[in-house]
């Protein structure tokens, strides 16, 4: 018996990962998870005071948003991210950003015969937005192959999870320029913006990525990283109004609508940079103690010039990697969840308290002294 949709999604690729948790685990000094990139630290008080004060929420809320929200998405967008041509015709908000990656094919009104294009290591739900609309999956890191693909919708990704590679001005440039060559979608997955280490990210609502026109663009951002607000679901979508009007309305005969106190909440955190400055500084400092104790043991550190999480590979099968590492009580995600190209690498997250942190640091020195 069919399965229905179900039938065309891979297993749940952190199922797999098991009996290796079940290792880490066993460590007499317990299990120290750096396989997901869930925020570890306090929500902002600034965040959780705006939800208490409007608790209160009787009334349906709106699938396109206040009018505070939507003037704060703007605002965040020009001042951080030198957004252009922004309205609030152009701005969506969406109950986390999970969704959005996986429902935007189907929303867009794509189905098979289509062709996504996704990067060649990617975020897996890519894939699987693709995979539920039945369209065809391309994976690619070059964008001349749009020419010869003629694609529907093509994700890019920087800072890029899992390896954490920076796209500059002139690539993210040629990718728009490509997709709009085409009269393809352009989606740029921007969640993790404000984590550029060795260099700056670049939005592609800024001029000099787009020309000064939004003309098929869409920016993804999300604030369960700079906000710690992974439990509240809230990110946003920002772009080309022809392309953000459609989505509103399906997304409106859908009942995709963010609570009430959850968009007030949005409005708090996107006006104080403040916190995610202090966020961005506790990251800085747990990646610079994790980084050389991974070194340490021969786990060669790749990309990583952004997001949260170090790319790592000892040249060798991604499992035996995370088996290795188990070994002293530390879970990480495999390559291989991200794609072939990935199957030597494995995904090492900060996202873990100061004290985590630092007893993996302090564990992977000890054994590379012995």
């Amino acid at each position: 018996m069919s399965r229905g949709l179900a039938s065309r999604l891979p297993d749940f690729p952190w199922d797999s990962l098991a009996g290796a948790r079940q290792r880490a685990s066993a460590h007499p000094g317990g299990i120290v998870d750096l396989s997901v990139g869930t925020p570890v630290d306090s929500t902002p008080q600034v965040v959780r005071e705006a939800l208490i004060a409007h608790a209160d929420a009787p009334g349906y809320p709106t699938t396109w948003g206040t009018l505070a929200l939507r003037a704060a998405i703007i605002d965040y967008l020009r001042r951080r991210w030198a957004a252009v041509e922004l309205t609030d015709t152009g701005v969506l908000p969406v109950v986390g950003t999970k969704e959005l990656v996986a429902l935007l094919p189907s929303q867009l009104g794509l189905g098979p015969g289509d062709v996504v294009v996704i990067p060649a290591t990617a975020y897996p739900t890519y894939d699987v937005g693709a995979k539920l609309c039945g369209a065809e999956v391309v994976a690619s890191d070059d964008p001349s192959v749009l020419a010869e693909l003629t694609p529907k919708l093509v994700w890019i990704n920087s800072p890029a999870n899992p390896h954490g590679r920076i796209l500059d001005v002139a690539e993210t440039r040629a990718w728009v320029e490509a997709a709009r060559a085409v009269g393809a979608v352009l989606a740029s997955d921007e969640c993790y913006g404000e984590f550029g280490w060795d260099a700056e990210p670049v939005s592609v609502l800024n001029a000099e990525v787009n020309g000064g026109s939004l003309d098929g663009l869409l920016a993804v951002h999300s604030l369960s990283k700079r906000s710690n607000m992974a439990g509240y679901r809230a990110g946003f979508v920002a772009g080309d109004p022809a392309l953000v009007a459609p989505l509103l309305e399906v997304r409106k005969h859908s009942g995709l609508m963010m609570p009430t106190p959850v968009q007030a909440a949005m409005v708090a955190a996107l006006a104080d940079q403040t916190h995610v400055d202090q966020q961005r500084q506790r990251y800085a400092s747990r990646r610079e103690l994790l980084r050389p104790a991974l070194a340490a043991i021969g786990l060669r550190v790749e990309h990583s010039e952004g997001s949260l999480y170090l790319w790592c590979t000892r040249d060798e099968d991604c499992r035996a990697s995370v088996d290795r590492l188990a070994e002293f009580g530390i879970l990480v995600a495999p390559g291989d969840f991200y794609g072939a190209a990935a199957a030597q690498y494995v995904r090492v997250a900060l996202t873990g308290t100061d004290e985590r942190i630092a007893v993996a640091a302090d564990r992977l020195l000890a054994a590379a002294a012995r």
